[in-house]
Order: C-alpha cells, then sequence, then structure tokens
C-alpha cells in the first residue's frame, strides 16, 4: 500500500476547490480557450479571484490580477491549469505573474496545447518563483476531459440527450410534454454548457422547437442550431427558420433545391453540402470534424430515436443523459418509442450514474 503524501496543505485544498468552481461555472462558454479558474492568497487571505472571459479572453490569470487592489508581491496565486506562456492574441499569462512579483504559483495540471505544455514550470521557476503542479489532479482531469479531447482528437466533445416516459416512449401527438420543471432545468443547462445542439429536420418539423437556453440571464448563450437535412425538408415557417440570424443556424443538405437553398442563404443560415454514404445517409464523424472546424467544441444531440441509435450505435456520444419520467404516454394516434435501452446498456453499460429530479429519474452515461 501506498504511504505516498501530495505535500499540499488542507488551505492549498480548499483554494485550488474554489479556483475549479470558478472553472466549472465558466465551462462551455469560454469559445476555443479552456475555461481556467485563478485564486489569489495572500498571508492565508483570499486577495482577487478570476476566471477566463466569456468567448475565452482574458484569462483567467490577468483577470484574477486586474480585479486585485491591494499589492500582489508575495502573493500566491491557484491555476485550475498552466499559465500559458506564448504570445498570443494577448502576452503571457507567465509575464504576468513575473511582473507582478507573485512569489508562489500552484496549479493542477499541465495545458495539452503543444505550445504551452510543460513550459511554464520552467519559467517560472528561471524567475525565482516556487512552482508547484498537481493540486487535486484527479478533479481537474476530470474537468478538462472534454478539453483535452477538442485538442487530441480534433473533434467535439458529444452529449446526447433523450426524455422519454415509463413505458419508453418518446413522442405522442396526444401528450407531448414528458419530463418535470426540474428536468426541463438541467436540459437548458447542458444547453448552456454546449455551443452547438443538433437535430435532424424531421424532429424539427414535428416539434418545432426553439433550440436556445431558457435559463434567465442566459440566453445570449444559447448554442448554435444544428439541422442535418438530406433532402431540404425544413419547414420554411418553423420557429427556428423564422429566428435565423448572424449565422446561429447551420444545415447540412445533400439536395438541389435552390428555392430552399437561396431562401435559407439570404435568411442568414450556415449551408454545408455534405456527401450522403452508400446508404443515402450523413457520415456523422465527417460531420463532426467539420464542425470542429467552425467552432463547435461542445455539441449537445437531442434527436429522436433514429439519429440517437445511429450516434449510440457508432460510440460517438461522450456522456449520455436518459430523463425517464414516472408517467406513461398514452398510445394512441401517433406516437414513437425508444429503442437503443439496450445498445446503452451493452456499450455505455461501465460508467453510470443515477439521480432523480423530482419525480423524474435522470442516468448518466459516460463512454
Amino acid at each position: 500500500m501506498s504511504t505516498k503524501r501530495d505535500n499540499f496543505t488542507s488551505k492549498d485544498k480548499r483554494f485550488m476547490k474554489l479556483a475549479l468552481d470558478l472553472a466549472r461555472a465558466r465551462k462551455g462558454l469560454t469559445g476555443d480557450n479552456p475555461s481556467v479558474g485563478c485564486v489569489i492568497v495572500k498571508k492565508n487571505r483570499i486577495i482577487s479571484i478570476g476566471q477566463t472571459g466569456y468567448g475565452g479572453r482574458p484569462h483567467a490569470e490577468h483577470n484574477a490580477i486586474l480585479n486585485c487592489f491591494e499589492n500582489l508581491k508575495g502573493s500566491k496565486m491557484y491555476i485550475t491549469l498552466e499559465p500559458c506562456n506564448h504570445y498570443g492574441k494577448t502576452p503571457p499569462c507567465t509575464n504576468n505573474i513575473i511582473k507582478n512579483k507573485i512569489s508562489e504559483v500552484y496549479y493542477s495540471i499541465d495545458d495539452i496545447d503543444v505550445k504551452v505544455k510543460g513550459k511554464s514550470y520552467s519559467i517560472l521557476k528561471k524567475n525565482n518563483i516556487n512552482v508547484k503542479k498537481g493540486l487535486l489532479k484527479k478533479e481537474s482531469i476530470n474537468l478538462y476531459k472534454s478539453y483535452y479531447l477538442n485538442r487530441k482528437k480534433k473533434l467535439p466533445y458529444v452529449i446526447g440527450k433523450i426524455a422519454l416516459s415509463k413505458d419508453k416512449i418518446i413522442y405522442s401527438d396526444i401528450q407531448k410534454k414528458i419530463t418535470n420543471k426540474k428536468s426541463d432545468k438541467l436540459t437548458h443547462y447542458l444547453r448552456l454548457k454546449c455551443d452547438g445542439i443538433m437535430i435532424t429536420s424531421k424532429t424539427l418539423n414535428i416539434d418545432n422547437p426553439k433550440l436556445n437556453c431558457r435559463l434567465e440571464g442566459y440566453m445570449q448563450h444559447s448554442p448554435k442550431r444544428i439541422i442535418l437535412d438530406k433532402n431540404l425538408k425544413i419547414d420554411l415557417k418553423s420557429y427556428v427558420v423564422k429566428s435565423i440570424k448572424n449565422k446561429n443556424t447551420i444545415i447540412f443538405y445533400n439536395s438541389n433545391n435552390k428555392i430552399k437553398k437561396n431562401f435559407l442563404k439570404k435568411k442568414g443560415a450556415l449551408l454545408i453540402n455534405q456527401p450522403t454514404q452508400r446508404h443515402k445517409s450523413f457520415n456523422l464523424k465527417k460531420i463532426l470534424k467539420k464542425l470542429y472546424m467552425i467552432g463547435i467544441k461542445n455539441l449537445l444531440v437531442e434527436g429522436g430515436d433514429k439519429l440517437t441509435k445511429s450516434f449510440l450505435q457508432k460510440r460517438i456520444f461522450n456522456e449520455f443523459y436518459m430523463f425517464k419520467s414516472s408517467k406513461n404516454l398514452l398510445k394512441e394516434n401517433k406516437y414513437v418509442n425508444f429503442t437503443s435501452s439496450d445498445i446503452l446498456n451493452t456499450k455505455y453499460y461501465k460508467y453510470k450514474t443515477n439521480f432523480k429530479l423530482g419525480t423524474d429519474k435522470v442516468t448518466i452515461y459516460k463512454n
């Protein structure tokens, strides 16, 4: 049995926990850059905090220094991720740390970015700054799982979500409301944390969804709407089409319907002509690569049964949220069953957690 100690005090861990909370709060809202939390301490007293700015700039360290009204000389800085050390659109954070005579820097894990990785430690050390890393490493690795996947695979981190009744119905034309208000809030939180939300035109035409974040104060951070529409069957009178602006809607298609193409382009949609495979369906992995290239780093898929099954069969989801209501839906007229429970239990069974939201049960599967 190992007796190795991590050499960090309970106060060190408390300050880093706060930095991690700051990073989590901004996660999904920082564009290409990871969400970082920063806490500055002097004589065991917090004198400033900072987070990565919306869209990715300014960096957390810069904000924490800017927010401080005390002399930073001799202070300690706790950062969730290795500080940047190169010139980009902003000067290196290491320069700012050195300039302000911060005496100690604790960061949790190395950045995966090759321009940064592992270099800050020696830069700060050479400037007589005491540097320690590895503080709450496990928690940080979990926090930056999506960021690491983005940089390693050049793909979005993909989260799936489906809501079903007790009798496994995901759509009924008689009773459309399935889950409760608490589940709805979690759904909108997932939308907030993702920069893209994907459905098919079939789901759009049936449900006429808004696909936005409706948490109070955060509607401006709604994800971009991504519609898979091979034959351009999208209803031009739908809410999504009526609310297209500033390329907030991306449509993948493979059709020669010039009238619809011209209409959607004039509205401001980004249309991407995507070739189909032999069986006349899109290659989902190729679509994900294109989405990553145009800035979608975290993708929420709220598709129907068919799209969800395609993602599950190819094991593309990194996380999957299943919201299950305690009520049955009427199996009259038109209804759709969820047919992928067996796939979830065979391909995603290893990492599974459950919790209750009122009368609803939420199961999170992780790949």
